[in-house]
């Protein structure tokens, strides 16, 4: 077991590690993961990233839907206890800690213990997943605004759905994968369109990125291949998804592996 003695109280810096490539953190994330005794990192976060921290101890307190967890409250407790020691501890948390990361509870858990706090912001996946896949959450013409959401709990994502309009505005889904069938009826309720395009981003800049992109319609029915079901995804609703198939023609946006999905004969199959 590690020991240290320090008269001083070490500090919690809570950096956001951005979608999966290390090459997407921010210059300020790396020198903090370098100068890091303790590593406390979420499930998502990228073994890559985890090597910049070569001389501290890495502790994965991460949340995985279906997996066992720490509670938010014994993370809290275990930052807390570490810093005390006068250990320099870096909270690290996939894209950015302040897009349903539950950053903001932390940093007051921190405050309120006496903790001295430092925030190190990360390339959300909501803004970086859909564009590992060439799609813009706006674009001029399509779309002047997005919406990011969770789809849980359910009825707090139906009441924003429920709101949304059918046009001009980009719908993205955090960890969507399981909730694509709410997604789609919830949205066809609302008024949209079976063929309102729509998109699956897995594993956004990571080393086993996949895409696909279709209609609304079919969403529920696609299924990551078998080698990528453990993905982390989002999903993503509006007209900027067919922006993204044009822009793929003309520059690189570090998905390797792009499914472009089902013609318009095969939805209909599927459809009925």
């Amino acid at each position: 077991m590690l020991k240290y003695s320090s008269p001083r109280t070490g500090k919690v810096v809570l950096v956001g590690a951005g979608p999966g490539d290390p090459d997407l953190l921010t210059v300020r994330a790396a020198r903090a993961l370098e100068a890091a005794d303790v590593v406390l990192y979420d499930a998502l976060v990228d073994a890559r990233v985890l090597a910049l921290a070569p001389r501290a101890a890495k502790f994965s307190v991460g949340k995985r839907a279906g997996a066992a967890s720490v509670a938010q409250e014994s993370i809290n407790g275990i930052m807390i206890r570490t810093a005390r020691s006068g250990r320099n501890v870096v909270r690290l948390k996939a894209g950015d800690p302040f897009v349903l990361g539950r950053g903001g509870e932390e940093v007051l858990a921190l405050g309120a213990a006496g903790i001295e706090v430092e925030v190190v912001p990360g390339l959300s996946s909501a803004l970086s997943g859909p564009l590992a896949a060439g799609i813009p959450v706006t674009h001029r013409g399509v779309a002047a605004s997005f919406v990011v959401a969770s789809a849980v709990p359910e009825e707090r994502f139906v009441r924003l759905a429920e709101r949304l309009p059918s046009k001009g505005t980009t719908l993205v889904v955090l960890m969507g994968l399981a909730s694509r069938e709410l997604i789609r009826d919830t949205l066809v309720r609302a008024g949209f369109s079976l063929d309102t395009p729509a998109a699956i981003v897995a594993g956004a800049h990571g080393p086993r990125a996949w895409h696909w992109s279709g209609t609304l319609g079919v969403l529920p029915e696609i299924q990551l291949p078998e080698d990528r079901a453990d993905l982390p995804g989002i999903v993503v609703v509006g007209d900027v998804v067919e922006v993204g198939e044009a822009m793929r023609s003309h520059a690189s946006f570090r998905v390797d592996d792009v499914e472009l999905g089902m013609t318009k004969e095969e939805e209909r199959r599927v459809l009925g």
